[in-house]
C-alpha cells in the first residue's frame, strides 16, 4: 500500500535515484543522460510548481510534477512529468500518480493538461496517458534521439481537465 503526498526535501534522496534510474538509459527523458543531480534537483523540485511522492512506508516508489506550460495567455495549461521505481512499474502506480496529478492540476486552477515531448518508443506511456484522456495533437518527426533506437518521433498529447 502506498499513500500519494505532496513531496518535501527530505524525499529527495528517494526521488533522485528514480530520477537517475530513469533518465540514464537515454531512451524515454529528453534530459541528458548523465544529468547531474543538482540539475535534476533543479528539474524536479525547483522549477516546478508542485511536486508530489508515492511512498509506501518511508520509501518514495514513484513521483510526478506540476508546473505551467506557458506563461500569460497559455498559463491556464499545465505539463506534468512522472516516473515510477523500477521495481513498482506494471502495478498501476503511473495510472494513480496520473489521476491525482489531473485532481491537484484541476485544483490549482489549470484548464488542461499537455506533454509536450512523449518518445513515440515509450509505447507502454502512450498507452497509458491514451486510457487517462490524452489525445495525440502533434508529431515532431525524429525529434527524439533514443540513446539505441536513433532518431525517433515524439508525440505532443493533451486533454481538457473539465469532465473526468
Amino acid at each position: 500500500m502506498y499513500t500519494i503526498r505532496e513531496a518535501t526535501s527530505q524525499d529527495w534522496p528517494g526521488i533522485w535515484r528514480i530520477f537517475h534510474d530513469v533518465v540514464r538509459p537515454g531512451d524515454t527523458y529528453a534530459y541528458a543522460p548523465d544529468t547531474g543531480e543538482a540539475e535534476a534537483k533543479r528539474i524536479w523540485m525547483d522549477t516546478p510548481r508542485k511536486t508530489y511522492v508515492a511512498v509506501a512506508g518511508e520509501e518514495v516508489i514513484g513521483t510526478y510534477y506540476v508546473k505551467t506550460n506557458q506563461m500569460g495567455q497559455g498559463a491556464h495549461v499545465c505539463n506534468a512529468g512522472y516516473m515510477v521505481r523500477e521495481d513498482q512499474r506494471g502495478r498501476g502506480l503511473g495510472r494513480a500518480l496520473c489521476s491525482h496529478s489531473l485532481d491537484q492540476a484541476r485544483a490549482m486552477g489549470y484548464h488542461a493538461m499537455q506533454f509536450n515531448f512523449v518518445a513515440s518508443t515509450n509505447t507502454g506511456a502512450i498507452e497509458l496517458w491514451r486510457k487517462m484522456g490524452f489525445e495525440i495533437v502533434g508529431t515532431l518527426p525524429e525529434a527524439f534521439k533514443h540513446e539505441d533506437q536513433g532518431y525517433e518521433d515524439v508525440f505532443i498529447m493533451y486533454r481538457l481537465l473539465r469532465n473526468a
